[in-house]
């Protein structure tokens, strides 16, 4: 009877240790990144609960799903024709892969009926992201886990793109995210095949890809790259075949169209232009030439770090003088989406998700005094707030730019991260060390 009465009490006693050790720790599982894992499980759950309420208590906004829905009606009902896509908003302008991904939602929705339940799928959606996003930080190392917070809870506007406003930006970057983390076990082949959906569900997706072919050059050479880059255009064409045959140059100009015209009235970077500045295209071919110079830059002088020739990376990687260890490929992927962020004609709210998730690690990837935190938390909140300021002004589109500048410069002249081993936490590393020493 003892030993029964025991057990409980026993358990009891360890579930106090716990957490009187993590209460003693408190400091260090804020800002120590090793303990990751456990911050990014108590905000899941949080998150699911905050998504609940928020499906629950705030009103639905339409704005795309009834389009969406009407769009991928036609081709359930057999019309294949590309330019004849079309829903309230416009016609279609985005590739295959939106039209199956959607069309499962249509029917799984009731024809697109039940909202209520496409808002759950979306907040299942949310949390999948966050998993995957959180697996990406917990390689890298490098962010405080009191950060994360403010990239989860604090963000009004990005549980209104996920599960109020049901928006394709959503999907495709969880695709993306679940690309980059095949990309860290070195599952090129299979992440590169996941990268090429995400871009057909939607073409933000490019940002990344600059950054994405000086990897694969780095990793493999010009030779061994040509595979890679193969099965990204073999699914864009699987994907698009259906269309392809029965109007190619429809399929392509709609899905595919990098010279479209975005309405001055939705614009959150550049509303301090003059509206015929905006639609100038010598505005757009300038922004082009400041992305291009930006890559050359970066892949110059931040991703390519040995002496020798950066077309050196065009040789079998066997047949190279011994380097330095790489860069991270987060930093290299993050970092390629920003500057297209940065030098976008134009970006919309729904488009905040793009590089929401990668603000964390861009702004912490660099080496951070103690000085340094509360600036770039604050820096953080002034995106947020330029974010959610509708419709956007003069001042709050002028101080996205100052932000963005600012997280440039760090990245310019910080130092570029390594691939790091992951240590476990402080407070076991003394066991570990006494276990050793017995």
């Amino acid at each position: 009877r003892e030993g029964r009465g025991g057990g409980p009490a026993r358990a009891a006693g360890r579930g106090a240790a716990v957490l009187r050790r993590a209460w003693r720790e408190r400091r260090a599982v804020l800002l120590e990144p090793s303990y990751t894992p456990l911050v990014a499980a108590c905000l899941c759950l949080a998150e699911g609960g905050v998504n609940l309420w928020v499906i629950r208590r705030v009103p639905y906004t339409e704005i795309d799903w009834k389009a969406y829905m009407q769009e991928v009606e036609g081709f359930a009902n057999g019309t294949l024709d590309y330019t004849r896509l079309k829903g309230d908003t416009g016609p279609l302008v985005y590739p295959a892969g939106f039209v199956y991904i959607f069309l499962g939602l249509y029917y799984a929705t009731g024809r697109g009926t039940d909202v209520r339940l496409a808002q759950y799928l979306f907040a299942g959606l949310y949390l999948l992201n966050l998993l995957l996003v959180f697996r990406i930080y917990y390689r890298t190392n490098k962010v405080p886990p009191y950060v994360f917070f403010f990239m989860c809870c604090a963000s009004y506007r990005i549980h209104s793109i996920f599960v109020l406003r049901l928006f394709n930006d959503p999907v495709a970057m969880a695709i993306l995210f679940l690309a980059i983390n095949l990309f860290l076990e070195e599952h090129w082949s299979w992440g590169c095949l996941l990268f090429s959906l995400a871009v057909s569900v939607k073409m933000n997706i490019l940002l990344f890809a600059p950054g994405l072919l000086f990897l694969l050059l780095q990793r493999f050479g010009l030779l061994g790259c040509i595979p890679k880059l193969c099965i990204c255009a073999l699914l864009q064409v699987f994907l698009g075949l259906p269309f392809l045959l029965v109007n190619p140059m429809g399929y392509l100009t709609r899905s595919f169209d990098l010279g479209r015209q975005f309405q001055f009235k939705w614009t959150v970077n550049w509303r301090f232009l003059p509206e015929e500045v905006f639609q100038n295209r010598a505005f757009h071919v300038t922004l082009l030439l400041a992305h291009l110079a930006g890559l050359g830059l970066f892949a110059l002088h931040r991703w390519h770090r040995p002496k020798e020739s950066i077309l050196a990376l065009l040789k079998d990687p066997a047949e190279r003088k011994p380097t330095s260890p790489p860069l991270t490929i987060v930093f290299v992927l993050f970092s390629s989406n920003f500057l297209g962020v940065c030098c976008s004609r134009s970006l919309h709210y729904q488009f905040y998700v793009w590089y929401f998730h990668t603000l964390p690690y861009l702004l912490w990837c660099t080496p951070t005094t103690k000085l340094a935190h509360m600036p770039k938390v604050l820096l953080l909140g002034v995106i947020e707030l330029c974010w959610n300021t509708y419709p956007s002004t003069v001042c709050s589109s002028l101080s996205l730019h100052i932000c963005h500048g600012l997280v440039l410069l760090q990245l310019w002249y910080g130092t570029a991260p390594l691939p790091v081993t992951h240590a476990p936490p402080p407070s076991r590393r003394p066991a570990a060390i006494s276990k050793k020493a017995q």
